[in-house]
């Protein structure tokens, strides 16, 4: 079983006055981050303390809450369920993500935590794009916001992953983006809108991913002072395809063979798939 565990960081950008005074009610914050890091224990906070630097992990620590002891109890923890439990706050058994794939048994068939037939996709493949909240069967604190302001507040999700993004943006939202790994490019639905913002545009045009895929993975201290960690090699990780082993340095243009960035651009405005 894949064990998936997260930790939720809110960063909160408020007035100075947020705090409760006598007589006056609580400014609303103009800004309400939710970061989900999948597969993250909360005692690696402690474990990697000396790697991080002072603008991340150590300033979430320094001035805000460190919540360890709070708990959804279900199984198993994948992705998907994970996302919707916490920005739910309730389990599969009420909000109904069970798990990243399930069987629908009216259906006779099995399903993706995100799949949705009904809709387009925008900006992607077919099948990448086909998705959206609708097996979600409870709101989420993003709706609750959207609803708390007369849908006025802007909520978006996004993420590496479909799921990952639309989960966590709820019923509501008025954008949420993931990755299509066939044209490398942020996409959406026609649950959430038409045509990409311009904005998602811009991004996509960057063409980062045919960027980082022209250079070596590598790490960013030496090898050995990655004492707190275990083996680079060992049994339980499997290499890339074209690999020998699974360890540092991964040489990415040759496992990816990623086309160059002109060819990259000509393949995302055809709409094809690349090689």
């Amino acid at each position: 079983m894949k064990k998936s565990l997260f930790l939720l960081l809110a960063a909160v950008l408020a007035a100075p006055t947020f705090a409760q005074k006598k007589g006056k009610s609580l400014d609303r914050p103009k800004l309400v981050v939710g970061i989900v890091v999948d597969q993250m224990r909360y005692d690696y906070l402690y474990r990697y303390w000396d790697k991080y630097g002072t603008g991340g992990f150590r300033r979430l620590l320094g001035e805000g809450f460190s919540y360890e002891n709070t708990h959804y109890n279900y199984v198993p923890t994948y992705t998907g369920p994970g996302h919707a439990s916490i920005y739910t706050g309730t389990t599969p058994s009420v909000h109904g993500i069970v798990g990243n794939n399930w069987f629908v048994r009216e259906a006779g068939r099995a399903t993706y935590v995100t799949e949705d037939k009904t809709v387009q996709s925008v900006g992607g493949t077919a099948e990448a794009g086909q998705q959206s909240p609708r097996h979600m069967l409870t709101s989420t604190i993003t709706d609750e916001l959207r609803l708390a302001t007369n849908f006025q507040a802007k909520v978006i999700g996004v993420s590496m992953k479909d799921r990952g993004s639309i989960l966590p943006a709820g019923h509501s939202a008025t954008g949420a983006y993931w990755y299509d790994g066939v044209n490398g490019a942020f996409i959406t639905s026609t649950f959430y809108q038409t045509s990409l913002p311009e904005w998602v545009t811009k991004f996509n045009e960057r063409n980062l991913p045919a960027q980082y895929l022209d250079k070596s993975w590598t790490t960013l201290l030496p090898i050995g002072q990655y004492t707190e960690s275990t083996a680079d090699d060992v049994p339980w990780e499997g290499p890339f395809r074209g690999e020998a082993k699974p360890v540092f340095p991964h040489d990415l243009p040759t496992l990816s063979a990623a086309p160059t960035t002109q060819t990259k651009t000509t393949l995302q405005t055809a709409g094809e798939k690349p090689p």
